[in-house]
Formats: structure tokens, C-alpha cells, sequence
């Protein structure tokens, strides 16, 4: 009877997670990818068909019959899908590099800190998640502006002699992504950089390497599943930011989450909206499939 319970309970403790995945996963996913293969009508939901249930299955093979994959053909026919897309993956692609080149030293100086002084580091890492978000991205309008702090500071010490066009380029944007995303990069780096055997850097340096190339022979080949997690932690999200571009960027920025935006709440189109939300997520599932990949080769080799 013992043995039946913990069986039973160990079904529960593993369908779990599989339930949580169908509820809040698949069934928002095929919602939309349903809303994407219908058409725009002037009703509410604004869209084409919807299911009537009372009218049985004659009704619901009338709505299926209706739907269509043009949306994601109109895609293909805009270029400013296209060129929403490239640009999100190219601003997420430079802004994941440059959070990775702040956040390395940061997680390095971190986890070679005295142990006595890396959870007051640690929480000084995490204490920006403590303040809203958009207050944040807010708080870089009055740094970035032409009358804001930063030029008023670089206009005081003399390095400029008139303020500098920050806000609304692509330079506040990546400066806003790195700031915002720069805790997901450097968390997953100094789990991986603490957990190091510093005794083989100390090997190689009494066998003559010198400081530099022990670094990239051992160090860094040693954190690469931290590099993998924190790139992946801040690639994702950054692609389909919205807040950022629209507060930083301005009203020129191309990026697929302010068309889609756009889409949904301006023009009130949800199929069109939707296909563009499912394309996203689609593209997405690259740079996840590498990185569980690469999740697993780490578990391999720790094995």
C-alpha cells in the first residue's frame, strides 16, 4: 500500500510541471495561433471566425474552414515586418554583447571578492529589481536628454562644448537594455565563476602562463555555461522589448515589439498581431534550443 502511494504521489510530483506548461503555455499558444489564422472584423473580439459551440460540430468545421495562413503571407509581402524583425534581433544581438562585456568583470570581481563581502555584492546586483521597472527606464530620460544629467556633468568638466543627441538613437537604447538586463548576465556568471577551482589558475601561473592567457585557457573556457545562460537570459527578452525602445528610442525605432504593439492596440488588429507574436516566438525557439543544448553538454561534462 506504501509502495502505491509513493507511486501515485510521484505521477502527481511529475505532472505537475507538465500541467503548469498546458495551462499557461500551450493553451495562451494555440489561442493566438488560433486568432492568427482568422480574419479582422469589426466586432468584438475584432476577428473572424469565432467558434459557436451550440451550433455542434457543423459549426466548428465552418470556422476552420474559414481560417487561413494569409497573415503570415502578409508578412512576408511588408518589409516593415521584416525589417522590424532584423532590427530587434540586431539591437538584442549588440545590446547581449555589450551586457556581456560589463557584466563579465563585474561577476569575476564578484566571486574573487572575500567571501565576507560577496553577499553584500550580491544583493547590490539584485537591489535595482527592487524599483519598478519603468520608473527606471524613466529615470534615463533625465540622464539622456539634451538638458539632462549627463550632459550637464560632461559640459561642467569641459569634455563637450554643447550637449549631445543621446536620447532617442540607438545608443540610449542599448544603454537602457544593458542597464536593465545587465542582473540577468551577471548572476548566472558568478554562480558559474564561484563555484571555479582557483586552484588551477594558480597552477598554471607557477608553470609560467601568464595572467592573460590562463584567463582564456581556463577561465573563460570554464564559465562558458554561465556565458551561454546569461547571453540566452538577456538575448530573449530583449528582443521583444517594447518599453525601452519606445521611451528611449522614439517614435523612429523599429522593433518588432513596438509593431506589434502597434498592431494590436492602434490599428486593432489581432490576426495580424497575433502572426507577428507567434513568427516571434518561433524565432526564439533557435537560441532556447541552443541553450538547452548547451545546458546539457555542461551537465555531461560535469558528469
Amino acid at each position: 500500500m506504501k509502495g502505491l502511494a509513493n507511486a501515485v504521489l510521484n505521477r502527481i510530483v511529475i505532472a505537475v510541471p507538465y500541467l503548469w506548461l498546458l495551462i499557461f503555455f500551450l493553451v495562451p499558444f494555440f489561442i493566438v495561433f488560433k486568432i492568427s489564422l482568422s480574419q479582422p472584423a469589426i466586432a468584438m473580439p475584432p476577428y473572424t471566425p469565432t467558434f459557436d459551440l451550440s451550433e455542434g460540430l457543423s459549426g466548428l468545421w465552418a470556422g476552420l474552414s474559414e481560417m487561413s495562413f494569409s497573415n503570415y503571407l502578409w508578412l512576408t509581402e511588408d518589409a516593415l515586418y521584416i525589417n522590424s524583425y532584423l532590427s530587434s534581433l540586431w539591437i538584442a544581438g549588440v545590446s547581449t554583447v555589450l551586457t556581456l562585456l560589463v557584466g563579465y568583470p563585474m561577476a569575476y570581481a564578484m566571486a574573487r571578492a572575500p567571501e565576507n563581502i560577496r553577499p553584500v555584492l550580491l544583493m547590490l546586483v539584485i537591489l535595482p529589481f527592487w524599483t519598478s521597472f519603468l520608473i527606471r527606464v524613466y529615470a534615463w530620460i533625465g540622464i539622456l536628454k539634451t538638458e539632462g544629467l549627463l550632459n550637464q556633468f560632461l559640459l561642467f568638466i569641459g569634455i563637450i562644448d554643447q550637449p549631445l543627441v543621446i536620447l532617442n538613437t540607438s545608443t540610449a537604447i542599448y544603454i537602457g537594455i544593458v542597464y536593465s538586463y545587465l542582473p540577468f548576465m551577471v548572476l548566472p556568471l558568478y554562480a558559474t565563476l564561484e563555484k571555479m577551482d582557483h586552484s588551477l589558475i594558480e597552477a598554471a601561473q607557477d608553470l609560467g602562463c601568464p595572467p592573460l592567457s590562463s584567463f582564456w585557457k581556463i577561465t573563460f573556457p570554464l564559465s562558458l555555461p554561465g556565458v551561454v545562460a546569461g547571453c540566452m537570459l538577456v538575448f530573449i527578452p530583449a528582443v521583444g522589448e517594447f518599453v525601452i525602445p519606445d521611451l528611449l528610442g522614439g517614435s523612429r525605432t523599429l522593433m518588432i515589439g513596438k509593431t506589434l504593439w502597434n498592431e494590436f492596440f492602434a490599428n486593432r488588429d489581432w490576426p495580424v498581431s497575433s502572426a507577428v507574436a507567434i513568427v516571434l516566438l518561433m524565432i526564439l525557439v533557435v537560441p532556447i534550443m541552443f541553450f538547452q543544448r548547451a545546458q546539457a553538454r555542461s551537465q555531461e561534462r560535469g558528469a
